[in-house]
């Protein structure tokens, strides 16, 4: 009896290692999962195709079948609507083109004097036609001096009879930068060809010496902060006074390198932040910050005095914001996570796999927002009730039910879908609205592509000096001006004004005003 006890006794603590070794092997494989699920995903993030655009075909699933599947050919056609006409601005046309009123220099080939005779009478020849070929002639950048001479007047006859003698200077246009050879010219050219173009200053240096012109980046930097303070900040804190009183805004931010900020390494992070208007504006503006950290603090700062709807990604920190700005989720983010988690399976595990499903889904938002682009947003908001409410809804329950692992991809998209849930919904709220942040995306992958260029910042005031100039070419960009023409209209102007003391003169400059 003895004998059987010990046996039972040794037989259940085998029994307990096995369920325990059982387990550590379980929490094992669910590790190696996730670790291949990473793998996957890394790999496709540095080799593949960056575009999230969808390859699978939505038309078995019952979700986007809804047409075929309650179709009734028993029920009457509904009554058509007359919808209030909805200006869109026009799309580009594609092709090379050229401008109407560039410039048009006319060379004529003509046989010389002597050979204008005819070689088989001998008589004279005459034009009896013309043929055309026409070029695009390049002229690279070129540099030259402009001296102001300034003529001064006196009076002769007051020279020799009058003690006083007036005199009169011819006017004269004051300089965007005092006591410097800079031109507007100059300075509207380095800064299109840094903020536009995306070209460091060390390489117009380099530029500037191959055409024999000893220009060093020290000299760019200075002008270009020089003006960025002096004449682009007022249009900038006019245009953030005009962006905090619209009811809808868009917000985003990334990272950007400062090198001397005072007791940070200059290995840490900063911040740029942007600010836009959106769709339903008369005019865009575009607006950068700089800021030192991630702090909730500097967007509640910046939209002092907003009240309305934002549209802006995940962050915590925008959720700390005042009750009168109403948070808007991004469906786009909300769809990444989904297609990263699709990405991070086997190719042959992705069709029919959980994480199709919830994309899926994200993607009939999407196009259900395709359709209703043309109406007014008042119509687009009642359909929206009618189309995109239930396909939301559906959604959310779908993602709730969901069991799965919580550090798995999908694990995470399903997480952060019931997270952003309220501030995903809101969208429906008001036909102004959009369902995604795409539009401050798209605004601030310019700075970002710029910033693969120059890569970093050397001080806070050069940071600050980039988010003014960022902002204003933006803006002109926006309102379909040519940053250079307008940076220089801007810098040959304002020295000239009292952009300080005279709001008329100030509202002159902005970028709406010169569109026209």
């Amino acid at each position: 009896m003895e004998n059987v006890e010990k046996l039972s006794e040794i037989i259940a603590k085998q029994e307990s290692h096995i369920a325990g070794l059982e387990q550590k092997l379980k929490e094992k494989e669910m590790l190696v999962k996730y670790y291949e699920e990473q793998i996957l995903l890394a790999k496709h993030r540095r080799f593949g195709a960056s575009s999230e655009k969808s390859q699978y075909d939505y038309s078995q699933l019952l979700l986007f079948n809804e047409a075929e599947t309650t179709a009734s050919p028993t029920l009457a056609e509904p009554k058509l609507v007359e919808i209030e006409k909805h200006y869109r601005k026009a799309k580009r046309v594609s092709g090379d083109r050229l401008p109407e009123n560039i410039p048009v220099e006319v060379v004529e080939h003509e046989l010389p004097a002597d050979e204008r005779d005819c070689l088989k009478c001998g008589e004279p020849l005459h034009t009896m036609g013309r043929e055309t070929r026409r070029e695009m002639k390049i002229i690279p950048a070129q540099v030259k001096i402009v001296e102001h001479v300034r003529h001064i007047y006196s009076c002769r006859n007051c020279e020799k009879n009058d003690v006083q003698v007036l005199i009169v200077k011819a006017p004269v246009p004051e300089p965007v930068i005092k006591g410097s050879f800079a031109s507007s010219e100059a300075i509207a050219h380095i800064m299109a060809q840094k903020f536009v173009m995306g070209t460091p200053l060390y390489r117009l240096e380099q530029e500037f010496q191959r055409d024999g012109v000893m220009l060093s980046r020290q000299t760019m930097s200075n002008w270009l902060i020089r003006c960025a303070n002096d004449w682009l900040a007022p249009i900038y804190e006019r245009m953030k006074a005009d962006l905090v009183k619209r009811e809808i805004l868009f917000s985003d931010d990334t990272t950007v390198q400062v090198l001397r900020e005072p007791q940070k390494a200059a290995q840490s992070k900063s911040y740029m932040w942007l600010y836009r208007t959106g769709g339903d504006a008369e005019h865009s503006i575009v607006l950068y910050e700089y800021q030192s950290d991630h702090r909730p603090i500097h967007p509640m700062n910046f939209l002092r005095g907003f009240s309305g709807y934002l549209h802006a990604d995940g962050y915590d920190g925008y959720h700390k914001l005042p009750e009168n700005i109403v948070v808007v989720g991004c469906w786009s983010h909300c769809r990444r996570k989904y297609d990263e988690a699709l990405k991070s399976l086997p190719d042959q595990d992705r069709e029919g796999s959980v994480a199709l499903r919830g994309l899926q889904y994200c993607d009939k938002v999407f196009e259900i927002e395709r359709k209703l682009c043309e109406l007014t947003p008042e119509a687009r908001c009642e359909k929206r009730q009618e189309l995109a409410k239930p396909v939301v809804e559906e959604f959310f329950a779908w993602a709730e039910a969901l069991k799965v692992l919580p550090k798995s991809g999908i694990g995470k998209a399903a997480h952060y879908t019931l997270s952003q849930r309220k501030y995903l919904e809101r969208y429906l709220l008001d036909g102004r609205l959009e369902c995604s942040n795409n539009r401050s995306e798209r605004s601030i992958k310019r700075f970002v592509i710029g910033r693969k260029n120059w890569l970093f910042n050397n001080t806070p005031k050069g940071a600050r000096a980039s988010s003014i100039i960022y902002s204003i070419i933006e803006t002109a960009k926006e309102n379909g001006l040519n940053p250079f023409s307008y940076l220089t209209h801007v810098f040959n102007t304002a020295p000239n004004v009292d952009i300080l003391g005279d709001p008329a003169a100030l509202e002159s400059l902005m970028p709406w005003h010169q569109s026209g």
